[in-house]
């Protein structure tokens, strides 16, 4: 069987939805964890084409709270597919601010260099 690829995953009200494309007939055998602790709301459905399945995990509210929480799905052999990361709090405020002051900086060299390079 070839690996499953994730083809579109996204969040809205507290589900993930996600696509599997060469999934094979059967529905998959995919585990979701977070912490090393197995999700068991995975809900399989298949897709218009051969080989597709598409998936909705409902988001345990337990597992939200400040900082990063992962979720990943993986194949029995523990090969990593795909995974949803959720950042949230104190945490993500420091970190976007974080962000956008290199961004600013990278800005600035740039708009440096260009007016060095048109003068």
């Amino acid at each position: 069987m070839t690996k499953p690829v994730l083809t579109q995953s996204r969040l809205q009200a507290g589900i993930w939805r996600a696509s599997l494309a060469e999934a094979g007939a059967e529905q998959p055998d995919i585990t979701a964890s977070h912490n090393a602790t197995a999700l068991d709301n995975l809900r399989w459905s298949a897709g218009d084409q051969a080989g597709v399945w598409h998936l909705e995990i409902v988001i345990p509210a337990d597992i939200l709270s400040d900082g990063l929480q992962t979720i990943v799905l993986r194949l029995p052999d523990g090969t990593t597919i795909g995974s949803l990361a959720i950042l949230s709090g104190e945490a993500l405020a420091d970190d976007l601010r974080a962000e956008i002051g290199l961004l600013r900086a990278e800005l600035d060299i740039l708009k440096a260099a260009f007016r060095r390079s048109r003068s």
